[in-house]
């Protein structure tokens, strides 16, 4: 079983920045890539920016420039560097893993929970 923990939201001003967090956990041999995704209130679940095992990040055209993805290989974590963020960046950020190749060599996507993100203005 693969679980994603995800942490660092929380209520920051316009201009301001936050860094997220999620490390994926249990019996897991290697993971393809990992994601952010944002979902606004009303919204369906939106991609914001992946990674590959092998460093290759796409970005969601409204953050490039003030987000920035990477990953801990090891630690079978990825970060997400939010600066200069914008009201229309309020959402719940969620984690994504594609490709986690267990040790019972299945191989399985997976969701964390989700951390909000309030930007005032």
């Amino acid at each position: 079983q693969v679980q994603l923990v995800e942490s660092g939201g929380g209520l920051v001003q316009a201009g301001g920045s936050l860094r997220l967090s999620c490390t994926a956990s249990g019996s897991i041999f290697s993971i393809d890539s990992m994601g952010w995704y944002q979902q606004a209130q009303g919204k369906q679940r939106e991609l914001v920016a992946t990674i590959t095992s092998g460093g290759r990040t796409t970005y969601e055209e409204s953050v490039k420039g003030r987000f920035t993805i990477t990953t801990d290989n090891a630690r079978n974590t990825v970060y997400l560097q939010m600066n200069s963020l914008k009201p229309e960046d309020t959402a719940v950020y969620y984690c994504g893993a594609d490709g986690v190749k267990t040790i019972a060599r299945s191989i399985v996507n997976a969701w964390g929970k989700g951390t909000l993100v309030t930007v005032s203005s």
